[in-house]
């Protein structure tokens, strides 16, 4: 089984156009599976994540259909066959 990261436009730059990324599946929460991810595509972490480790205020991850916002942040523990999606925050007037 494997973890499949979904890649929002913005940031296919860093994961050499790819808009779906898939990482063997070890991972217990989304903070180790989004440092697998960092792993293998280390220009995605400055984008997502603050230099604090924290998710940036702009960046939504969502677990299946579940914002980690409400679920346990970096600590909310994933499937080994997880969809994490990552969208950045849409704003305007």
């Amino acid at each position: 089984m494997a973890i499949v990261f979904y890649i929002p436009g913005p940031l296919r730059e860093f994961t050499s156009g790819q808009n779906r990324v898939e990482i063997a599946s070890s991972h217990a929460t989304v903070a180790e599976a989004l440092s697998a991810l960092w792993a293998v595509y280390p220009g995605v972490r400055d984008r997502i994540a603050n230099e604090q480790g924290q998710i940036r205020e702009h960046i939504n991850i969502f677990v299946g259909n579940e914002h980690i916002r409400y679920t346990g942040g970096l600590a909310t523990p994933i499937a080994p066959d997880a969809e994490i999606s990552i969208v950045p925050a849409v704003s305007g007037g």
